[in-house]
């Protein structure tokens, strides 16, 4: 069976093509324009994704010498996501489905995310603890099944890579933050400043706001003395770094110490971020259990997870229609509560 993704949730846009679970190709179109605003713009994002569409259906075609006609199945992002660039896939992808004649598959963003690891050789097992960290989600989920996930815990105020790309800014570094966060990091000294990690009233949520807060109160501080120096800001980043990802470790110490899962799963934009890679595959030798990182072309928003996730729910025998629409919003009703 050839499986087409379409993703277009945010400020990529990408198409893959997968033979059964197999991944033969996965393009991604990234709207690097937005870095000079510090941030993506919606409007333009949805145009960029109008003008790059075609020609990554085009070219997906031509890498894998497959003709449209041979399609078998077509997926599309239905949210959450910015909704002008979610309705440009979307609509695509029904339109594809409609003229073919082929069944099509409305896939949510974050379940995408969280069956990533499959398109990797050494595979999750079930039931496997999901750690989704993204610009707009951080989730703690108990994966039991293909359809069975609960959600354990959340952030209640920024997501993680919210608060990577608030703190660049603060620090002067530029957007996007994940990685220029991780390059200055390295050159820092992660024990100069000691930054909290917050205590929630769920044991297992997360709240990145007092972080970020206390970096902002520090740079203000240093600010009113002097010129920060590169060496501070590198200080500031590294040991920001180090509170975020320690946040994210000590949730997931304690999911472990209370619930029997088989496999640790990492995944979306942030588990791209080396220090949280690492941490999180010690974990994985301390408790003698398997962890399965996607590569970092599957870590941020891709085709190939959403083409992978709509073939899961084609197999499963659920049909759906073309009246399916595009949703800003995680829906309430994803996840099962624990």
């Amino acid at each position: 069976m050839n499986i087409l993704g379409i993703e277009s949730s945010c400020d990529e846009t990408s198409i893959a093509i997968l033979n059964d679970g197999n991944v033969k190709t996965n393009l991604i179109a990234s709207q690097h324009f937005h870095n000079k605003f510090g941030g993506v713009i919606p409007e333009l994002s949805s145009r960029a994704h109008l003008q790059q569409i075609i020609p990554l259906i085009k070219q997906s075609l031509l890498e894998t010498k497959i003709e449209l006609e041979d399609l078998d199945l077509i997926c599309a992002t239905a949210g959450p996501g910015l909704i002008g660039a979610l309705l440009v896939g979307l609509t695509f992808g029904k339109s594809l489905s409609l003229s073919l004649n082929k069944p099509f598959v409305p896939v949510n963003h974050i379940e995408g995310h969280i069956f990533s690891g499959f398109l990797m050789k050494e595979k999750p097992k079930y039931p496997f603890l999901s750690i989704v960290v993204s610009g707009g989600h951080t989730l703690l989920l108990l994966v039991k099944s293909e359809f069975e996930i609960i959600k354990l815990g959340s952030t209640i105020d920024d997501a993680l890579g919210e608060a990577f790309d608030k703190v660049s800014k603060m620090i002067g570094l530029g957007y996007p933050g994940g990685p220029l966060i991780q390059e200055a990091a390295v050159k820092g000294d992660e024990d100069i400043f000691n930054f909290p990690i917050a205590k929630t009233k769920g044991k297992y949520d997360f709240s990145f706001s007092g972080l970020k807060t206390s970096v902002l109160r520090t740079i203000q501080k240093l600010s009113n003395e002097r010129e920060i120096t590169e060496t501070e800001k590198n200080n500031i980043a590294t040991s920001f770094q180090k509170a975020a990802v320690g946040a994210i470790i000590n949730r997931v110490m304690l999911v472990l110490n209370e619930i029997k899962v088989n496999s640790i799963s990492l995944v979306g934009g942030v588990a791209a971020n080396k220090k949280l890679r690492d941490e999180i595959k010690l974990i994985g030798e301390k408790f003698k259990i398997s962890v399965v990182i996607p590569k970092i072309e599957y870590c941020g928003d891709n085709a190939a997870m959403i083409a992978f996730r709509g073939y899961q729910y084609h197999k499963a025998g659920k049909k759906f229609n073309l009246n399916s629409n595009a949703y800003p919003s995680l829906p309430f009703e994803t996840f099962n509560e624990m």
